[in-house]
C-alpha cells in the first residue's frame, strides 16, 4: 500500500471513528480512478477489522446521466456494503448516528447463488430475488453534495451509508424490470416518482454492470450478497420521519428517521 493510500484510508477511518467530517481529498491529493478504488478497497478492509464486519454486498451509484454529470464522468460507480449497512425494512435510524445522509429509492438484488466473474443480466436474474430498498448514502466529507469529485466519492467508499431491504420476491422478467414505477413518501405526502428505466435503462444492467467492473479486480459476487443497484430519481436530503417507497410488481419499503 503506497504512502499516499496509507494516509487518505487513516484521515476517513479517523473521520467515521471521530464523526469530525473532513475536507475533500482532491484538495491534497491526485488520484486516478484506479488508485482511488485501491483507497475504498484498503479503507472496507480496515473498518471490518476494527469493527468486525464483513462485505455484505455493493451499491451502485451514478446510473443516469444527470447524476454521472455531478462527478464528470460517463460511467456508475460502486461501493461496498458491510455487514452494518444493511438495514431491516421497518426499522428506526437515529439521524445522529450519520454524518449528511440523502435518501434514494432502489431495487435490491439479493443473490441465490455465487455469480461467475464478469456474469451477464440473464445469469444476474436466474440467481436473484429482487427486493424494494431504500439507500441512504452518506459521506465523512463537508459539504459533500453535490461537490464532491468521482475521485473523493471512490474514496469514501462510494458514499456508503444504510442500505433498507424488504423482503425479496422472484424476479419479473427482464423486460418487466424496465417497466416498474415507484413513488416515494415522507410522512404520507409523496416528495418523488420515477421508474425503473432512470437505472442504466435496466437495473439488471446495472448489476451487469458492476460484475464487469470487480472482474477486473478479479472479484465476483457471492450467494446471499445485496446489490443496490441504483436510484430511480435525484438524491434528496434525508429528514426526521417516516419514509416509504412504493414499486410495482415488487412491493414497498420503509424507514423511520429519528
Amino acid at each position: 500500500m503506497s504512502n499516499d493510500v496509507d494516509q487518505i484510508v487513516y484521515k476517513l477511518l479517523d473521520a467515521h471513528r471521530t464523526k469530525n467530517p473532513i475536507d475533500f481529498i482532491r484538495n491534497d491529493y491526485t488520484l486516478d480512478e484506479q488508485t482511488a478504488y485501491e483507497v475504498q478497497k484498503h479503507f472496507v478492509q480496515k473498518k471490518c477489522e476494527l469493527y468486525d464486519q464483513e462485505i455484505s454486498g455493493y451499491k451502485i451509484s451514478m446510473t443516469s446521466p444527470k447524476t454521472q454529470e455531478l462527478a464528470s464522468t460517463n460511467e456508475p460507480a460502486y461501493g461496498t456494503l458491510t455487514t452494518n449497512s444493511l438495514v431491516k425494512n421497518s426499522s428506526t435510524i437515529d439521524i445522529v448516528n450519520l454524518f449528511d445522509p440523502l435518501v434514494e429509492p432502489e431495487l435490491m438484488f439479493i443473490l441465490t447463488d455465487d455469480l461467475s466473474i464478469g456474469a451477464a443480466e440473464d445469469e444476474i436474474l436466474a440467481k436473484s430475488k429482487i427486493a424494494a430498498g431504500l439507500e441512504i448514502p452518506d459521506s465523512r466529507y463537508k459539504d459533500w453534495f453535490p461537490n464532491f469529485s468521482l475521485a473523493d466519492l471512490l474514496c469514501d467508499n462510494g458514499v456508503t451509508g444504510r442500505v433498507v431491504v424488504s423482503e425479496p420476491v422472484n424476479p419479473p422478467s427482464f423486460k418487466d424490470l424496465e417497466e416498474i414505477r415507484m413513488e416515494l413518501n415522507h410522512n404520507g405526502e409523496m416528495i418523488g416518482e420515477g421508474k425503473s428505466d432512470n437505472v442504466l435503462g435496466n437495473p439488471t444492467s446495472s448489476v451487469a454492470w458492476l460484475t464487469k467492473k470487480l472482474a477486473v479486480r478479479h472479484i465476483s459476487l457471492k450467494k446471499g450478497m445485496v446489490i443496490s443497484s441504483g436510484t430511480f430519481i435525484s438524491p434528496l436530503r434525508l429528514e426526521k420521519g417516516t419514509y416509504k417507497a412504493t414499486y410495482s410488481t415488487i412491493g414497498n419499503v420503509q424507514v423511520t428517521i429519528e
